[in-house]
């Protein structure tokens, strides 16, 4: 028989706490208003302010797809625990229905970046290019950019000359910048000896030799140091994939069995 949960719904208190924030939530906004006005006196204005700029989405600014997502997994997470909870096969197959177009557009997106990975490779670099031509215009983009190119030990889309974009590192003669011809700090090869970081390592490295240019700075670009660690971890992100499909489908089975037995309680109630 299936299991009656009205009763976790049948008294008063509980219906005004589903239809009325509790105190504790009300501090909580309170505590969160608190800290985020704070945060805005404390932070610069205009940070992270051209992300859409960067991005080149056409103006499209990429918070409404952090939204999107969040409100998508809400749906599906509702959807799935409500539907069990009341054993209501609407809401288990709307559940089980939605995963499996995620699952598939998964799988599908999988198969067009394998087929147009050089129009993904190039899509990169144009969007490394367009984050170098920024790099001075917002302190967490500088930061990001600085953390890419220490961690994968690289400088540049495809080289250090790739610095020649932005205003401040170009080598043109009408360059009035002290870091003409250099590069970012983060693209020269560290020293453990070092503690402290040198941040003007990358001054005037450009203008030396190519040999002379090896022996301070990185040399390779960050998408061939990419798809390398593509290649030496193909197992490792193959593996993720493949758990978060094979999370899919079992939550996708889990579904469709749960109305299976919902369904045959009550055929038997029926003929009871």
């Amino acid at each position: 028989m299936p299991i009656n949960h009205s009763m976790f719904f049948s008294h008063p208190g509980m219906l005004c706490g589903l239809t009325r924030p509790s105190s504790a939530a009300l501090q909580l906004r309170s505590v969160w208003r608190r800290v985020w006005q704070s945060e805005t006196r404390l932070c610069p204005k205009g940070v992270l302010s051209n992300i859409s700029s960067i991005t080149d989405l056409g103006g499209f600014d990429p918070v409404w797809l952090f939204l999107v997502v969040g409100g998508v997994m809400f749906i599906l997470g509702f959807a799935g625990c409500i539907g069990a909870l009341r054993e209501n096969s609407f809401l288990l197959k709307f559940f089980s229905v939605f995963l499996g177009i995620i699952f598939f557009l998964e799988l599908t997106a999988g198969v067009l970046a394998f087929v147009f990975k050089d129009w993904i490779k190039d899509q990169l670099n144009f969007f490394i290019n367009n984050n170098i031509r920024a790099y001075r215009d917002d302190i967490d983009l500088q930061n990001l950019i600085d953390f890419t190119q220490e961690y994968w030990e690289c400088c540049g889309a495809f080289g250090a000359d790739d610095w020649n974009l932005n205003i401040y590192f170009n080598c043109t003669d009408s360059n009035p910048s002290r870091e003409k011809c250099g590069v970012p700090f983060s693209c020269c090869t560290k020293d453990p000896a070092e503690d402290v970081i040198n941040t003007q390592c990358g001054y005037d490295i450009r203008a030396k030799t190519d040999s002379e240019q090896r022996t301070f700075i990185y040399i390779k670009g960050c998408v061939p140091q990419f798809e390398k660690w593509l290649q030496e971890n193909l197992t490792v992100v193959a593996g993720i994939f493949i758990g978060i499909a094979l999370l899919q489908i079992f939550g996708i089975c889990l579904a469709q069995n749960l109305v299976s037995d919902i369904d045959a309680v009550r055929e038997s109630c029926l003929f009871t």
